[in-house]
C-alpha cells in the first residue's frame, strides 16, 4: 500500500512536471514567433534624393540603398535577398553599415560586411553614427530604398518576410517588378532587423 501511494505520488509529480515543461516550451515558442514577426520602426524616406547625400543616383538606371547594422543577425537574410536581386537585375546598389563615432573602422568589418562585399555589383561603405541612414529616414537594419534614375523614391521597406527569414517575400518581389517596369501593388513593406541607433 505504501509502495502504491509512493508510485501514485511520483506519477503525479511527473505529470505536473511534464505539463509545466510543455507550457514553458509553448510560451517560449510564442515569444520567439512574436519577436520574429515584429517589424522595426518604419522609415520616413524623402520622396526625392537628398541633394546633400554623398552618393548620387545611378545614371540611366535605378539605385538601391540598404542600411544595415554589422552585428544584426537578422540582416544576413536581407543581404541574401539582395544577392538574388543583383543576380537578376541591373542597378546600382549600396549597403551602408552603421559605425559608432567612437569606434575604429574594424568594428564594422564583421561577417555581414564581408558577405555584402562579396555580392557582385554591391558597394559597401561605413555610415558613421548612422548619419546617412538618418538622412534617408532609416531606423532599422535591413531598411531598403529604391530610387529611379531621376532620384524619385519607388520602394521603401524590407526584403525579408520576418526576422532572419530568407525566401519569397513582398519586398523583393516589389523591387524586381519595379526594375522591370511593372506595377507593384506593395511599394512599402515592413523591415525586420535590429535598430540602427546605438552600438
Amino acid at each position: 500500500m505504501i509502495v502504491s501511494a509512493y508510485c501514485m505520488k511520483k506519477q503525479a509529480v511527473t505529470v505536473v512536471s511534464l505539463a509545466l515543461w510543455i507550457s514553458l516550451v509553448g510560451y517560449g515558442m510564442a515569444v520567439l514567433f512574436q519577436y520574429a514577426n515584429t517589424p522595426g520602426q518604419p522609415a520616413k524616406p524623402p520622396a526625392g534624393w537628398p541633394a546633400s547625400a554623398p552618393v548620387r543616383p545611378g545614371k540611366g538606371r535605378a539605385t538601391l540603398l540598404m542600411f544595415a547594422h554589422p552585428n544584426c543577425p537578422c540582416s544576413k537574410a536581407s543581404i541574401g535577398e539582395l544577392a538574388l536581386i543583383m543576380a537578376q537585375e541591373k542597378l546600382d546598389a549600396y549597403v551602408f553599415f552603421y559605425l559608432p563615432i567612437h569606434e575604429a573602422s574594424t568594428w564594422a568589418r564583421t561577417d555581414l560586411w564581408h558577405t555584402a562585399s562579396s555580392v557582385p555589383g554591391v558597394r559597401v561603405a561605413e555610415d558613421r553614427e548612422g548619419a546617412l541612414a538618418g538622412r534617408f529616414g532609416g531606423f532599422t537594419s535591413g531598411q531598403t530604398l529604391l530610387y529611379n534614375p531621376a532620384g524619385q523614391l519607388l520602394f521603401n521597406g524590407g526584403i525579408t518576410r520576418a526576422r532572419g527569414h530568407a525566401g519569397d517575400n513582398n519586398g523583393r518581389s516589389a523591387i524586381v517588378k519595379l526594375l522591370r517596369g511593372e506595377t507593384s501593388d506593395q511599394n512599402v513593406t515592413p523591415v525586420f532587423g535590429c535598430s540602427l541607433r546605438g552600438g
